[in-house]
């Protein structure tokens, strides 16, 4: 007759039940799991793997670490100034950047290494905004040394149309003084504003004085 093999019995009080399997993931695996109960996790420095410089992650984030707006687009023009992007970069944060973002990079122009057409283009973009930070910032010493006299001359009107003060204006009194072209303009610009009902803004007259000021201009 045949014996049946011996069970492994334990010992009386002994609990039978097998242990459960041991955890053998390598220690970066066990890391990589949630943390317990509400703890946040560390932000992972991903920097290499989205391509993006540290710098445009500070750009991106000074409205949430910076005490205020000013302090934020302080930040932001001065990470522009230190890191002088390529034109391409600059576009992508203009193109994708919010409000205060675009006015940075637009107060940043004149110390990026851009040609006179790429900064202009992003300038033009701004003075067609209904925004008129962006406006103020479209205004500035980039478009007094490089927007084409045609284009000036309506950002001047465009800004006393959206009641942005001209002080705003960088190089106002060269550019202006003697511009018969310029002249026209307003004067048309005052004489609609009239017929409509509506106040003249009182900078029309400083820029209409410099405009007709030929005497300058031939001098």
């Amino acid at each position: 007759m045949a014996v049946p093999p011996a069970r492994d019995i334990a010992p009386p009080g002994q609990d039978t039940a097998v242990p459960p399997a041991r955890d053998t993931a390598p220690p970066e695996a066990q890391a990589a799991e949630p943390l317990a109960g509400n703890a946040v996790p560390p932000a992972r420095d991903d920097t290499a793997r989205r391509g993006m410089p540290a710098w445009e992650l500070r750009f991106a984030a000074a409205g949430r670490v910076c005490a205020g707006p000013e302090a934020a687009e302080a930040a932001r023009v001065l990470l522009l100034r230190t890191a002088r992007p390529d034109a391409a970069a600059v576009a992508r944060l203009y193109d994708h950047g919010s409000g205060a973002e675009r006015r940075a990079v637009l107060l940043a122009l004149p110390h990026l290494p851009l040609t006179p057409g790429q900064g202009v283009a992003l300038v033009e973009d701004a003075l067609r905004a209904n925004d008129t930070r962006l406006v103020a910032a479209a205004v500035g010493p980039y478009a007094a040394a490089h927007l084409p006299a045609h284009a000036w001359r309506h950002a001047v009107l465009k800004c006393l149309f959206t009641q942005v003060p001209l002080a705003a204006v960088a190089g106002l009194a060269d550019r202006a003084r003697g511009d018969g072209e310029l002249a026209r303009m307003l004067v048309d610009f005052a004489a609609e504003r009239t017929a409509a009902a509506r106040p003249v803004p009182d900078d029309l007259h400083h820029v209409l004085a410099l405009a007709l000021d030929l005497a300058a201009k031939e001098a």
